[in-house]
């Protein structure tokens, strides 16, 4: 009885250890990928035109797409949104800074960059393997669920931008801010020379 146990353990590491071996190089190249910000979302814009191009070309797997945009809406939505809500965590001083004279809070997103590219990349894959099995493709009237998705994304990022205004943040980063300074106190100091 011993030796019957005896062989299906021995072939449950090697499988486990393939899969712990696989996932740790998948890791490594992912995190290789981190300071890459606009290679990987050059990369993921391609897989999302392969993936129009799969749905165009096949004329079906439009009940698909349309759970793929509402699912990139939430993902979307939570890009744009800040770690702790105002609305639904009130405390007693402000977490995002409502005036000037306030102290700097950076913007701190409930899902960051990295992981708003990783899910919005697995949901294009996971879209593009779907196409590929035909009880996926649902006959509907595909006007109407683009006609619904468009009034829900309509209706959902217009209160997003009147939580952004309401509680004043930027969720997107322009850039370091300039400052000009610099360069009126420098034209005061040579006209005092003088």
């Amino acid at each position: 009885m011993e030796g019957l146990g005896d062989g299906s353990a021995s072939a449950a590491p090697p499988v486990s250890q393939w899969w712990q071996d696989s996932s740790r190089l998948f890791q490594h190249y992912l995190d290789k990928t981190t300071p890459h910000t606009t290679y990987r979302w050059i990369g993921t814009l391609v897989l999302a035109s392969i993936y129009a191009f799969r749905v165009f070309y096949v004329q079906g797997f439009y009940i698909v797409s349309y759970g793929l945009g509402i699912y990139l809406l939430n993902l979307v939505i939570g890009f744009l949104s800040p770690l702790v809500d105002p609305e639904l965590e009130p405390s007693d001083e402000p977490l995002l800074p409502t005036k000037g004279s306030d102290e700097f809070k950076p913007f701190i997103r409930r899902l960051p960059e990295f992981k708003f590219w990783y899910s919005f990349t697995k949901a294009f894959c996971v879209a593009f393997v779907m196409t590929f099995f035909s009880v996926f493709d649902v006959p509907v009237f595909w006007p109407i669920l683009l006609c619904y998705w468009i009034v829900l994304f309509v209706l959902t990022m217009r209160r997003q931008i009147a939580h952004m205004i309401k509680y004043k943040y930027i969720p997107i980063n322009l850039g370091k801010q300039k400052y000009g300074g610099k360069k009126s106190s420098a034209s005061s100091s040579s006209t005092r020379a003088e």
